[in-house]
């Protein structure tokens, strides 16, 4: 599908007021400028409809993952990395990049939990209250080793809403919280998607609490990616998730986890 053709999709629902009735969206890979151009209309067109048409409800929530690239190399032309920068992550709600991306989109290459700050910052001016920063390799202490990986979140709110202590000079007060946890090597299929898809599922279910919903999704990552992983051995004991097969998240097997997840790991607040 290309840019001209969802344009016509969303023109049908439009004419059949169907526009104002969507509530949630989330994107993920976005391989032309052309197509992310278009949702930048989309999501346009849908506030619109939703501010005129449902006042009773007028509020577009939108998850945008920046799919770019992974491991120092672009998935994707390198035009996107300004277009999503500019016009996409101002009118998202959660942004959800990985360590690769963070660095691409604000110009801040992440070794301490200091930087990672700065590069939630760095999101929340560009307009999403909540930033969420989903595979980090901080060397920072003894504790964050190789076989590591820290999720890291942030959430701006103004200075009425927060409990916590705001600058003289700022209108906003931005929390962090972390959690640290294994890093389970291989390569799996869709987790990307699987985050942010939970990420909005438990907002919705939790809103304004981020350190509940950074718990749930990072310990339903842990176990499915996990079980991904033990199938993965099963099919290939030589070659961790080498297959295409064996690379397919353990979706439905894992329906009891996402449904409720365990609590292993705990999100801490960062001062």
């Amino acid at each position: 599908m290309d840019g001209e053709q969802l344009l016509n999709i969303v023109n049908g629902l439009k004419k059949n007021q169907l526009l104002e009735e969507i509530d949630y969206v989330v994107t993920g890979y976005i391989g032309s400028a052309s197509f992310l151009s278009a949702i930048q209309s989309v999501l346009l067109q849908i506030k619109q409809q939703k501010e005129t048409q449902v006042p009773q409800r007028p509020k577009l929530y939108y998850v945008c993952d920046p799919v770019l690239g992974d491991d120092g190399k672009l998935y994707v032309p390198k035009e996107l990395v300004s277009l999503y920068r500019t016009e996409i992550i101002p009118l998202a709600d959660i942004v959800t990049p990985n360590q690769f991306e963070v660095e691409q989109l604000t110009g801040i290459v992440i070794h301490t939990l200091d930087d990672a700050k700065r590069a939630c910052s760095c999101f929340h001016d560009m307009g999403p209250p909540i930033v969420f920063l989903t595979s980090l390799e901080i060397n920072e202490t003894e504790n964050e080793k190789e076989d590591m990986i820290t999720v890291f979140a942030s959430q701006r709110r103004t200075k009425r809403e927060s409990t916590a202590t705001a600058s003289p000079s700022s209108s906003f007060v931005d929390e962090y919280y972390s959690i640290h946890c294994p890093k389970i090597k291989g390569s799996y299929t869709g987790t990307g998607d699987l985050t942010a898809a939970l990420i909005l599922g438990h907002w919705d279910k939790h809103p304004d609490n981020l350190p509940v919903v950074m718990e749930k999704v990072v310990n339903t990552m842990q176990v499915v990616i996990q079980r991904t992983k033990d199938v993965a051995m099963k099919i290939n004991p030589d070659s961790t998730a080498s297959l295409a097969k064996s690379r397919e998240l353990q979706l439905i097997q894992s329906k009891r986890d996402i449904e409720n997840p365990p609590s292993t790991y705990r999100a801490v607040k960062v001062e």
